[in-house]
Order: C-alpha cells, then sequence, then structure tokens
C-alpha cells in the first residue's frame, strides 16, 4: 500500500464521519487507507466501527485501553506508524483542524525526500486557528524554544516542529530511537533523525467538534520532553553559565571587600568580565560544532554577545535594586537570583541568533506562495541536515502493537 493516513483520537467522536468523508474525497483513486489509532473513553471507537461500513478507502482501528496508552498523542503516532501497511504515513489531528484536502499535497511531495510538514509559520501558512491569543503565544513561544535547541535538526529544516500534521517515509523513521511522549511527536522524530525535510504552508482550521486536550499537563510534558532530548547542548551551557554566575559572584564580592565601589557598579564590572569569560567557553565546548557554518565571524559574534548581555545587565539592575533597597535581599544573593532568570532568555538569543547558520540556498520558505488545497503544488523548500550531536540519555522504547 503507498499511504497510510494515521489518525490519533481521544474522544473525537463527533469529528469521525466528516473527517473520513472528506479523506474519501481527498484520497478517490489512491492506494490509501485510514487508521485510527484510538485512546478514547467514549464510544469514538464504536463510531470509526461504522464509518468503516461505508467508507470508500480502507478504514482501520487500533483501540488502546487505559493500560496500553503509554506515551499519550505521541504514543498513539509511535504505534499508529509501527501498524501502517502504507510505504508512506501521513499524521493528522482527528479534530479537522487539519485540512483532509491537504493530504495528497504532503504525499506527492514527499517522493524526494524523508518528510513534508505542514506549517503554519512559512508562506501562506496560519495559526489563528488556535482557540486564544494565548495559545498561539504558547505555540510560538514552544516552536522558538525548539528550534533553538536544535538549530541542525529542526532550526533548519522545520519552521513548525510543533505540528501534529506531516508526512514521512515509514522506512525513514526507526522506531526503536523514539521516546514518544507527550503531544510532540514530530519534533522526537526530527530530533532523533538526519532527515530531509520539505514545508508546505497551510491554514490551521477552527474545530468542528468537542474540545480542545491542551492543558498545563502538556505544557510540563513539552518541557520534560525538551529536557530528555537535548540535555547536551543546554546542560553544557548552563554549565558554563553556573561556573560563570560564580565567576561574577566572586568578582563582584571581591570588589565589595576590598574598594569603596556601591554594589551597583561593582555588579556591571563582575558582569562585563563574566560575559568575556562565558563568551570564550561557549566558544570551545557549547557551540563549537555551529562557528565552522555560522553566518557570523568571531568578533562579531562576540559583539552580539556582549551587546546583548548588556542589555539585560541594563533591565536585571533595576530588578536588582529592588530586591536589595525594597525586600533588603543581599546583594550578591540578589544578583545570583536575577542572574539564574535570565539564563533561558539568554540561551534562545545566543542559540538563535548569534550562531545561527549561513542560509542555504534552498530555505526560501518565508517567500512560499499561497497554496491551493485542492490542487497538486511542486515541491518547496528542500533542506538536508547536517550531523548533531545525539540526544542524551534514553528512555524505554514505546510497544509497538502486534
Amino acid at each position: 500500500m503507498d499511504t497510510t493516513v494515521v489518525v490519533p483520537t481521544f474522544n473525537e467522536r463527533g469529528n469521525v464521519p466528516e473527517l473520513v468523508r472528506r479523506l474519501d474525497a481527498a484520497l478517490a483513486g489512491r492506494d490509501a487507507e485510514i487508521l485510527f489509532v484510538d485512546d478514547s473513553n467514549d464510544d469514538t471507537a464504536d463510531v470509526v466501527r461504522e464509518v468503516a461500513q461505508t467508507s470508500t478507502l480502507p478504514v482501520r482501528l487500533l483501540h488502546r485501553e487505559r493500560d496500553q496508552r503509554e506515551g499519550g498523542l505521541a504514543g498513539a503516532v509511535a504505534a499508529g506508524i509501527a501498524a501502517a501497511r502504507g510505504e508512506y504515513v501521513v499524521v493528522m489531528d482527528g479534530d479537522l483542524q487539519h485540512p483532509p484536502e491537504l493530504v495528497p499535497l504532503l504525499r506527492d511531495n514527499a517522493d524526494p525526500v524523508d518528510m513534508v510538514v505542514a506549517s503554519r509559520y512559512c508562506g501562506s501558512g496560519d495559526s489563528s486557528g488556535l482557540s486564544s491569543s494565548w495559545r498561539r503565544a504558547v505555540s510560538s513561544g514552544s516552536t522558538l524554544l525548539a528550534r533553538s535547541c536544535f538549530p541542525r535538526r529542526v532550526g533548519r529544516v522545520c519552521t513548525d516542529p510543533m505540528t501534529g500534521f506531516f508526512c514521512v517515509r515509514r522506512s525513514a523513521v526507526e522506531l526503536d530511537r523514539l521516546r514518544p511522549r507527550g503531544f510532540k511527536i514530530l519534533l522526537e522524530i526530527l530530533a532523533r533523525h538526519d532527515l530531509a525535510v520539505a514545508e508546505i504552508p497551510f491554514a490551521f482550521g477552527e474545530r468542528h467538534d468537542g474540545e480542545s486536550k491542551a492543558s498545563w499537563r502538556n505544557g510540563a510534558q513539552f518541557l520534560y520532553q525538551m529536557a530528555a532530548l537535548r540535555m547536551g547542548k543546554m546542560s553544557r551551557f548552563a554549565a558554563v553559565g553556573a561556573l560563570g554566575t560564580i565567576v561574577n559572584l566572586l568578582i563582584m564580592w571581591l570588589l565589595l571587600r576590598d574598594t569603596s565601589l556601591h554594589y551597583l557598579p561593582a555588579a556591571v564590572i563582575a558582569t562585563e568580565i563574566a560575559i568575556a569569560h562565558n563568551f570564550v567557553l561557549q566558544e570551545r565546548f557549547v557551540f563549537a560544532d555551529l562557528r565552522a557554518e555560522n553566518r557570523h565571524p568571531r568578533w562579531l559574534r562576540f559583539l552580539h554577545s556582549l551587546l546583548y548581555n548588556n542589555v539585560d545587565t541594563l533591565v536585571r539592575l533595576p530588578v536588582l535594586a529592588f530586591l536589595v533597597e525594597a525586600a533588603s535581599v543581599p546583594s550578591v544573593l540578589a544578583q545570583g537570583l536575577t542572574l539564574a532568570v535570565a539564563f533561558l532568555a539568554r540561551f534562545l538569543f545566543v542559540s538563535t541568533f548569534v550562531y545561527r547558520p549561513r542560509r542555504s540556498p534552498e530555505e526560501a520558505l518565508a517567500d512560499a506562495p499561497p497554496v491551493d488545497v485542492m490542487a497538486i503544488a511542486p515541491l518547496q523548500g528542500v533542506s538536508t541536515p547536517g550531523p548533531e550531536a545525539g540526544p542524551g540519555a534514553e528512555d524505554r522504547p514505546p510497544t509497538s502493537p502486534a
């Protein structure tokens, strides 16, 4: 079989008939099947069985009982890929926010590459279908964090690693390398494989029926997933930052002990020395793999780091003064607290801007024309990632269905 459309579902009974109807129309005449991987507590599985009787496409159901739902939504997708009969697997949500009419476009653009991603953030893509401005902000922030932590495997090849709508060549995914957890299976696949990836823009639609399953727990799962995937670079950055903090605080303490300086200028001097210290160590131990293809020379990277960290210092000084003067926090302790809070913002800036790779000739995604979802468009934005340091310690692999 050529194509399997994997649809993970959790209490989506009201969306199944319309989804199958539109997939029937979109994939008419193609060698394709629909595979529902259902973790529902309602009668979604029964609705799938009923709809399968009248569908023009083969419809299969993999229903996972409560004690089989390892990995959440991501685990359901991994189970679906393992059970798929098609050479290509299209993964999409069951709530119709992913347009079924784009499935043929994803599949037809997949031949020259390993994966085609439907992106809300390239070309004419649109994320306005998210239910609130808060969810859009969380989605954008999560995307930025993921691309920052994986500048090659994710950042250079995918503008929307948070999407759940993509087509992948089944043989390109080594299922025993996946450690699915939470919602973000695409990020898991990209971070653990070196894949040639293309993108097409799409507009994220309104939910057809039911309620969104997004919650604060999903955010916690995402942060856990990021930590598990990227302990390498981020942990080295944190180690350099921790050492720089010690240098910063030690110099500030020496200045306050041996000179008559006020604590604010002492904090500034200590910070400037720590900035230079951190830059030297980051070049050698954290971002050495990105220097060769970085678009900026070393002096410009240092200037960018210096400027950002000084802006960061200007922002932190009023907070430092408030903690010392109004909250009676000891000045060295207050300096340490403000440095800790600024850590994540500093990592995002350094990894996404200071060490940003050169733009490859294929990276023209921002100029991609609007996609007619009823037509087959030419391939857009093919890029092949280079090697990247592997992820850290791994959990046990998902259990494949029988």
